[in-house]
């Protein structure tokens, strides 16, 4: 076995290797940029080594300054994580060419699944089903048209090289597949300095269904299962679950024997997977295979009781296989959110900054459940603007699918988090979607159930009660410590009343406590009543409360007269009165919020790289005003609306918090 490894990642995914090795009893060497010299993955290894400046292209991907770090700390071989070099044959061949054993597939297996034509070539040959369309060279846009109506509408035009949904059009006729070859082929060539383009039969109410292939280098095979890899944005996974809430046992066996298979025919070893879209009828496709370890390979983890990145090392040594299809047995639901650094109030655009509060939910591993954190962040770390926006990949596990689902919902309302933007409202709103618990989605779930983008929760009523509740024995529990502080309750100067009146999003409830040793007694206006319990104690930020008899967690903040809280995706000031403040409170104007109309504001913190306008200018809706840049991603900020530019505040180069007015108008 080797005696050191070097993990060619950061972040989590470096973390989790790191985690495999050390139980493996192997040293493992870190990398790290400028941006990442007290990251955790760098405290977590045996060694590190500095490869150069913040931006990828300068440090993680740099294949020469990797090598060197080989070299110079004696690694015997290399985790490749997932993106940067994971999947780039010329780093496995520097690999090969030095002696040190690369943790992944052969060269020719990631260059034969690395393009997408090839891929669906072997993948027919190795009778694998694969979505009807034309893999050949395609001349121009007319040609495109002909071939689009042999496939028949609505077809998929891709690039051969694309990736992230570039170079990708979805044509429902004629006019559309020849408009879309010629955009798809223009994206293509400018993203991938390679413009072939391809045609497939777009896949209706289609569901983005994984298999995990695990492969030796002495011919054995074998499939873990399935993942639903449904819940995208932007062609971007956020949600997925090991099994597919879909799948028969007869299905799962075809997929998982048409994967192995395709595996096989490249002469796959080490850990893959193979991409299928599968219709509302069970007809599944080949869509692509990936050479590498997956981001959501946890969930698999969690069901099969198999360490992926183990099993991945012992082949990179020349083991075979320990388990066959046989013994592999699925156990449970295992759910994962992906905890982003973006801002669902704001479109998802990313949020750099300080991890003020990073508190996640206890990680456990029990006979009836399991929350496991994937992390490469700490309180205090900083998220930075030149990597993937991921925080934390949160998992749980449990017998059923709809237990996963609670105890999923739990670790999200326990997943403290604070100082920048995150997803985890938006993760919580799914976990209560109708759609999503009854297993009924597609991967168009996220633009259809919410096609105006994220705008929080609306609790339902009997959650709000709940939420007045609580609130209501919170405060009360604040003015009696208050009191007591100040000594008025020895002078019996100040009684702390029994009667409150609580507003939530415009909604009042007027309700009497009744406490006693034990607890208290809620009772609302109309009668209603309802027994709550808790341990918590003013100035904590978690309150776990039990509601006649069921758990809810609270993340509290203190607000004059009352709390922020925050439950299963909604965020709501949330105001405790006495009556008499109540009446004052419903005296007092609202406050107006500023006009904001004639500035630009920046969405996100961020790089000024371009502005396209000057002062004076007259600009006209939806014209390009400036172009900010933050984690990889490029954001070109338009005009809402027809106006003059009167003033510019920040120029090309000029770092940005959000908010700050970039532009203003007259």
């Amino acid at each position: 076995m080797f005696d050191k490894i070097l993990i060619a990642n950061r972040g989590e995914i470096a973390c989790r290797v790191i985690k495999t090795a050390r139980k493996m009893g192997i040293k493992t060497v870190a990398i790290y940029s400028d941006a990442d010299k007290h990251a955790l993955h760098v405290e977590m290894a045996d060694e590190a080594v500095h490869i150069g400046p913040p931006p990828a292209n300068q440090s993680y991907i740099v294949i020469d300054k990797v090598m060197e770090a080989i070299r110079q700390t004696g690694a015997q071989a290399v985790h490749p994580g997932y993106g940067f070099l994971s999947e780039n044959p010329k780093f496995a061949k520097a690999l090969e060419a030095e002696g040190v054993a690369f943790i992944g597939p052969p060269v020719g297996a990631i260059e034969a699944m690395g393009d997408k034509i090839t891929s669906k070539k072997i993948a027919q040959e190795a009778e694998v089903s694969t979505v009807p369309g034309y893999m050949g060279l395609i001349e121009d846009a007319e040609e495109a048209v002909k071939i689009s109506n042999k496939v028949g509408y609505p077809v998929m035009i891709k690039a051969s090289a694309g990736g992230g949904g570039k170079g990708m059009r979805i044509a429902w006729n004629d006019d559309e597949a020849r408009e879309g070859f010629q955009s798809s082929k223009n994206e293509a060539a400018s993203s991938f300095g390679d413009d072939r383009i391809f045609i497939e039969k777009f896949v209706t109410q289609p569901r983005h269904i994984e298999i995990q292939v695990l492969c030796d280098t002495h011919g054995n095979g074998i499939y873990l299962g399935e993942r639903e890899c449904s819940i995208q944005r932007r062609n971007q996974k956020v949600i997925e679950e090991a099994p597919s809430p879909f799948l028969d046992e007869e299905t799962r066996r075809a997929m998982g024997e048409q994967a192995v298979s395709l595996a096989k025919a490249v002469g796959y070893a080490s850990a893959g997977t193979v991409e299928f879209i599968v219709d509302g009828e069970k007809n599944f496709f080949f869509l692509e295979m990936n050479t590498r370890l997956q981001v959501e390979h946890p969930v698999t983890e969690l069901i099969t009781g198999v360490d992926l990145v183990e099993q991945m090392i012992r082949v990179a040594n020349g083991e075979p296989l320990s388990i066959t299809q046989d013994e592999v047995k699925l156990n449970g639901w295992a759910m994962e959110s992906r905890l982003y650094a973006e801002d669902p109030y704001r479109n998802f655009l990313p949020s750099i900054g300080r991890l003020v509060t990073y508190r996640p939910p206890e990680e456990v591993s029990e006979k009836t459940r399991a929350v496991r954190n994937d992390t490469g962040v700490f309180e205090g770390g900083e998220i930075s603007m030149y990597y993937d926006p991921m925080i934390a990949k949160l998992c749980t596990w449990a017998p059923t699918r709809a237990e996963a689902i609670e105890e999923m919902r739990v670790a999200l309302d326990t997943f403290e988090l604070e100082g920048i933007g995150h997803n985890l409202p938006f993760l919580a709103a799914v976990m209560d979607h109708p759609k999503f618990t009854s297993g009924n989605m597609t991967t168009a779930f996220i633009e259809e159930e919410f096609p105006d983008g994220f705008e929080g929760v609306e609790l339902g009523e009997l959650d709000k009660r709940r939420v007045a509740v609580a609130a209501a024995a919170m405060y009360r529990m604040t003015e009696i410590r208050r009191t007591r502080v100040s000594g008025r309750m020895d002078n019996h100067e100040r009684h702390v009343g029994e009667d409150w009146v609580v507003s939530i999003g415009g909604e009042t409830f007027q309700l009497v406590i009744a406490a006693d040793k034990d607890g208290s007694t809620v009772t609302f206006a109309d009668g209603a009543s309802h027994r709550i319990t808790s341990d918590w104690c003013p100035g904590q930020t978690l309150a776990r409360i039990q509601i006649d008899g069921a758990m809810m967690v609270l993340k509290v903040g203190k607000l004059v007269s009352g709390f922020r809280i925050r439950f299963r995706g909604a965020d709501m000031p949330v105001k405790v009165w006495t009556p008499r403040q109540a009446e004052l409170a419903a005296l007092m104007p609202e406050r107006v919020a500023p006009d904001t109309s004639k500035l630009l504001l920046c969405p996100m913190p961020g790089l000024i790289v371009k502005v396209d306008v000057a002062e004076g200018d007259e600009v006209q809706e939806g014209q390009a005003l400036c172009t900010v840049e933050a984690m990889k991603m490029e954001n070109i900020l338009r005009a809402e609306k027809t106006g003059i530019v009167s003033k510019i505040n920040a120029g090309p180069g000029d770092s940005l918090a959000v908010d700050d007015v970039i532009m203003e108008f007259e």
